[in-house]
């Protein structure tokens, strides 16, 4: 795929993501639930994990920018970054055969349950824990259940977003008729 390509995508996935997370999402001090995982884990299948990092931190960078919730706080910048680089690393496909349905599906829940571990239940708990003064452990038993219940709901949504886009994608996107 042409960089232009890559850059043109990566763009209305940065749209995307934005839109996403800082207006169609249910956010609580503590939890918050939104379906901006989608455009981060298309972009970790179709692009790769630089390209993945690099949309959740701008995304991040331009939605606590344009978009403020709260004070802006670094830590929340590095959740992101890592939950792209293992997005990235696990679910890139290189070419459109690059693994097996079976292998796929195996990448898709190993990456989910781990970013669900690293970047949301400790890494996210640990800022939410800093900059609010609640306790680490009393603010983990919410986030863990609140992941318990996510973790399936986000491997079913991609699987089936990236089997309804997959032929579109290799047709129009990946091919090399430009």
């Amino acid at each position: 795929m042409r960089r232009t390509k890559k850059i043109v995508l990566e763009a209305l996935l940065l749209a995307m993501l934005i839109v996403l997370s800082r207006f169609l999402s249910i956010k609580t001090p503590l939890i918050k639930i939104s379906f901006s995982f989608v455009p981060t884990m298309l972009c970790a299948i179709w692009l790769g994990p630089k390209w993945t990092v690099l949309l959740n931190v701008l995304g991040d960078l331009i939605g606590a920018t344009l978009f403020p919730t709260g004070p802006y706080f670094v830590g929340y910048t590095i959740t992101t970054a890592v939950a792209g680089l293992i997005y990235g690393l696990l679910l890139y496909k290189k070419e459109s055969d690059s693994f097996t349905e079976k292998q796929f599906v195996i990448r898709v829940i190993i990456s989910v349950i781990l970013v669900s571990i690293i970047s949301n239940m400790l890494l996210n708990t640990l800022w939410i824990s800093i900059t609010a003064g609640k306790a680490f452990i009393v603010l983990l038993g919410t986030r863990v259940v609140k992941e318990l219940i996510m973790i399936p709901i986000h491997v079913i949504v991609i699987l089936f977003i990236e089997r309804a886009l997959r032929k579109p994608f290799d047709t129009y996107i990946r091919s090399n008729n430009d």
